[in-house]
């Protein structure tokens, strides 16, 4: 996991401020991006830019917030690739039409991607609360 690797061994060289301006970018932009999309691997890329964005802005303040927010994020994705690849999903319309063949999974399915958007009773939202506790207490609320 280049990515994470590379701002845990430059977090401490890194302006606080410049890094969790590009990190509220970089969520925007995921998530806005995603929000047009029906195919699961475009979803699940920007999901990735938009999760990275949430862990580049924890890590300026507090480096273990960034790697539970990772942690998290790998399995509810690798979560999500094990369901696709075994419903053969490649489209939500098709994520959608197989709930005849497997509801429980396809059940466990749409609850993770609620996890991964945050939903407040979901594992998804833990982190993303404590990045933004942690955002507050650090002065950063005008971001």
């Amino acid at each position: 996991f280049p990515p994470i690797t590379i701002m845990l061994l430059t977090s401490n060289s890194l302006n606080p401020t410049l890094l969790t301006s590009m990190a509220i970018a970089s969520t925007a932009l995921g998530g806005w991006m995603g929000l047009n999309q029906t195919q699961t691997r475009k979803i699940l890329a920007f999901s990735s830019i938009s999760h990275l964005g949430w862990m580049a802005a924890a890590i300026a303040y507090n480096p273990k917030l960034a790697l539970l927010a990772f942690y998290l994020y790998v399995t509810m994705t690798a979560a999500v690739f094990f369901t696709l690849n075994a419903t053969k999903t490649l489209n939500l319309s098709t994520a959608m039409t197989s709930w005849t063949k497997a509801p429980m999974l396809n059940a466990m399915f749409m609850l993770t991607l609620l996890s991964l958007a945050g939903l407040p009773p979901l594992t998804g939202f833990l982190p993303k609360w404590l990045i933004l506790q942690e955002l507050t207490k650090q002065g950063m609320t005008p971001m």
